[in-house]
């Protein structure tokens, strides 16, 4: 037989019953070895090289499964798109022999070379994915796929942009009653909208990040919040009605949902209370940027707490469209630093969040320099290149090598990405 043959290889793939269809892993693979069509996050075995990048990261541990297959008969993308179960190990042929069934060691990331001989800048790397070492512990798939939703009550469902029915973003309270939900800023929960789709099959869960503080929506009982925005659009401006978006836009007070979750266990904010926090986010990237702000404003009221710098650099495409515009206007200026960017006020030239860290790199640069300063990126996937791009020239013009503060940031739990 040709050696080639009987090459066995570990091929990694995920787990279609335990994914919740979030691109942290596909957002965050440094050889763009994952991919995914409407239904299915999948792994191509060609390409990838088993840096286990993805593995720390994913929320629900779908990413972390592996089979012992020959390599001329690893499963294909096509066929793992048809997938809802991960089939059974399949024994080897007889004389072959498999390793002990363990994940690969993590191997090494190559820097990809452009034709013209520089190193690519690749956003993502610079993404931590440990928390900050003061976090408090989260709490993870409580209710999962596999081990069964919980139930909440919707007890509150408000628009919090200016703008009307098209395109307008939610702020959805949902109370567990009884049912223990221990959550933490920066984390989120899945939803199970109702019905089936188009092939028949339920819906997968949506995931929305919690805007609310580890105590509540309302401090003591046991709810938290989401920030919606209904989705009437694909990313290339098709025309698309999200079934998760409008059916949580849509949603009344009293009315029950299907819940999975939480999820996150990086994406955390520091409880040192001299701990700097930035924040950087578009839309309903909001979600545990808010959080955070609160639980920092609710210390703050009890008296008891002297808190590091907020900072917060919120963009939109105009003011109408950003989400808690209003409430964001009322807090005050020595609790929190507000810089907003619009990229489509009329008659006004576009501007994006990176353009106003830009014009505050004096305070950022300072910021960068102190081992207490924790940056949080949540939005649209667009932007992520832009921020940390951004961050990198702060720390330039900082006289800071971006080679040793990012390393230090990643290493250090200090730099959180979480793009879509």
């Amino acid at each position: 037989m040709d050696m080639t043959e009987i090459h066995v290889i570990k091929q990694h793939l995920i787990d279609p019953e335990i994914c919740i269809r979030c691109n942290t892993c596909e957002a965050i693979c440094p050889t763009q070895a994952i991919t995914h069509d409407s239904r299915n996050y999948v792994v191509d075995a060609d390409k990838c090289n088993l840096c286990m990048a993805c593995i720390s990261p994913c929320p629900t541990g779908s990413i972390d499964n592996w089979r012992s297959v020959l390599k001329v008969k690893a499963y294909s993308v096509a066929e793992q798109l048809t997938w809802d179960v991960l089939p059974a190990e399949v024994p080897l042929p007889e004389g072959v022999e498999s390793d002990d069934g363990a994940a690969p060691a993590p191997q090494p990331v190559p820097a990809t070379q452009l034709e013209s001989g520089e190193t690519p800048f690749v956003s993502s790397a610079w993404g931590a994915t440990l928390p900050p070492w003061s976090a408090a512990h989260a709490y993870i798939n409580l209710y999962g796929p596999k081990t069964g939703p919980t139930t909440a009550s919707v007890v509150g469902n408000f628009r919090v942009t200016e703008v009307g029915r098209d395109y307008d973003t939610h702020h959805v309270v949902l109370d567990f009653g009884a049912m223990p939900f221990p959550v933490l800023e920066g984390q989120s929960i899945g939803i199970l909208p109702p019905g089936v789709d188009a092939s028949g099959k339920p819906h997968y869960a949506r995931q929305y990040s919690i805007a609310s503080p580890r105590n509540g929506e309302r401090p003591g009982y046991n709810n938290v919040s989401l920030t919606i925005k209904r989705v009437l659009e694909d990313h290339q401006g098709k025309p698309v009605r999200g079934v998760g978006s409008n059916y949580m836009c849509d949603l009344e007070v009293g009315d029950q949902v299907q819940v999975i979750g939480p999820f996150g266990s990086s994406f955390l904010m520091p409880n040192h209370p001299r701990s700097n926090i930035v924040m950087i986010c578009t839309g309903t990237g909001s979600a545990p940027m808010r959080a955070m702000t609160e639980w920092r404003r609710r210390l703050r009221a009890s008296g008891k707490f002297e808190g590091g710098k907020l900072m917060l650099f919120f963009g939109a495409r105009t003011q109408a469209e950003l989400p808690y515009f209003g409430p964001l206007q009322n807090l005050p200026k020595d609790f929190i630093d507000i810089n907003f960017a619009f990229s489509r006020t009329p008659e006004q030239p576009k501007r994006y969040v990176q353009d106003a860290m830009r014009e505050r790199a004096a305070d950022l640069g300072a910021l960068l320099k102190d081992p207490n300063t924790y940056f949080y990126v949540c939005g649209l996937k667009s932007m992520e290149e832009g921020v940390v791009l951004a961050l990198r020239d702060v720390a330039q013009q900082a006289g800071l090598s971006w080679e040793t503060v990012g390393a230090a940031l990643k290493q250090e739990g200090r730099l959180h990405l979480e793009t879509y």
